[in-house]
């Protein structure tokens, strides 16, 4: 499973790209703000139809346009797919495979799996209980369509509920129906609750291994499921909050407001941990996402890493440098003088200024006009711009 090439058009500062990529390793560097991020960003849009860092297809089209297209090809099991993704100001977003328009996002999943690693998940830890509960939907949805049904379609009758107790203060006499989005929050929620419960422990058994590792043995770290309501008890609780409900104008009870806790050396490190411990449980998380992908579906995912290197220090960067064997790996950098240093491969180098990334040079040209690991690559941009043209 791979990615061959994306193209865009009139997306974020594009207006018009069309790149093909390595099977391997493929890095972007450039100074910031010149749209490496966006690249990555519009690989995840097309492999799992929502954007990692806005809410709204929107602000994903480019300035003064209505309309903006991704298409993207991947390699499944050395068959070539079309994904087509069409991003509309005012309506909703339009998706097709191979050219065959698709009704569900559901439909798209186990086309592609990603694994995205930005500097944002480095706070994953000690962010508030939204960002763990989005670790986890990211990773069940990629794992089974039936999950993210499931999960779309509670957030929609957890939308109708709240809806209706704000009517309700003008309209008292419909609080009987209460009744029936309770019992479909409960046929959607109690599901989505056992399927967190059972992934936090198969994730449980692989982060401790790789945390293990990770710090020399020396930190043992486990996942505490915490659900807002047990399967048993949700109706219970529904019904006991009801009043609280109404008072307030919300649902106050459900998965919505599920958490999960992280202890090494059981001490919960969201509120007593150190940040270097923070990062550690980080990044073991999220590379425990490349063996999970794996292990429950024989497939090795794409491995977005967006920025992230600056962040760590020499021996996670060994850590994530293991874990990338076999994985086609996407890498985002200011500068790649790191990248030699560390000998990360790079098997396709890509310059990305103000709109246009052009193949820079391959791993072999840093490796032989740099022997000794001396000579540095992060020049100044005039320097650059000579580069740039000697394109492949």
């Amino acid at each position: 499973m791979y990615i061959e090439s994306v193209e865009l058009k009139n997306f974020r500062n594009y207006h018009l790209l069309s790149i093909s990529f390595d099977r391997e390793t493929n890095i972007f560097f450039g100074d910031n703000a010149q749209g490496k991020t966006n690249i990555l960003e519009a690989m995840y849009v097309c492999g799992t139809t929502k954007s990692h860092r806005s809410a709204y297809d929107s602000e994903l089209i480019r300035f003064g346009e209505d309309e903006a297209h991704i298409r993207m090809h991947v390699n499944k099991d050395g068959v070539s797919h079309k994904i087509d993704m069409h991003l509309k100001k005012n309506k909703a977003k339009g998706a097709a495979i191979d050219g065959i328009p698709i009704r569900k996002a559901s439909e798209l999943f186990g086309l592609i799996k990603l694994v995205l690693f930005s500097p944002e998940d480095l706070n994953i830890i000690k962010s508030g209980p939204r960002e763990r509960r989005r670790f986890l939907d990211s990773q069940l949805c990629q794992l089974d369509r039936l999950y993210f049904s499931r999960l779309s379609d509670y957030n929609k009758i957890l939308m109708q509920r709240n809806k209706l107790l704000k009517d309700l203060a003008f309209q008292p006499s419909l609080e009987p129906t209460l009744d029936v989005w309770d019992e479909q929050l409960l046929h959607y929620g109690i599901p989505i609750i056992r399927q967190r419960e059972q992934f936090v422990r198969d994730l449980n058994e692989t982060v401790r291994e790789i945390h293990y590792q990770l710090t020399g043995g020396k930190e043992e770290i486990r996942l505490f499921y915490e659900p807002d309501s047990d399967p048993y008890h949700f109706s219970e609780k529904l019904r006991q909050n009801r009043e609280k409900d109404l008072k307030y104008k919300t649902s106050s009870e459900g998965p919505h407001r599920d958490d999960f806790r992280v202890e090494i050396n059981q001490v919960d490190i969201r509120h007593f941990g150190s940040q270097g411990q923070q990062r550690s449980a980080a990044l073991s998380l999220k590379l425990s996402e490349i063996y999970l992908i794996r292990q429950k579906t024989g497939e090795m995912p794409v491995l977005l890493l967006d920025d992230v290197l600056s962040e760590l220090d020499s021996s996670r960067q060994k850590m994530l440098l293991q874990n990338m064997n076999h994985v086609q790996t996407f890498i985002t950098c200011t500068g790649v003088d790191e990248l030699v240093g560390n000998h990360f491969p790079m098997n396709r180098v890509f310059y990305v200024e103000n709109g246009s990334a052009e193949i820079f040079r391959r791993e072999k040209d840093f490796r032989e006009g740099n022997p000794d690991g001396n000579q540095s690559f992060d020049s100044s941009k005039e320097d650059r711009a000579g580069r740039n043209r000697r394109t492949e």
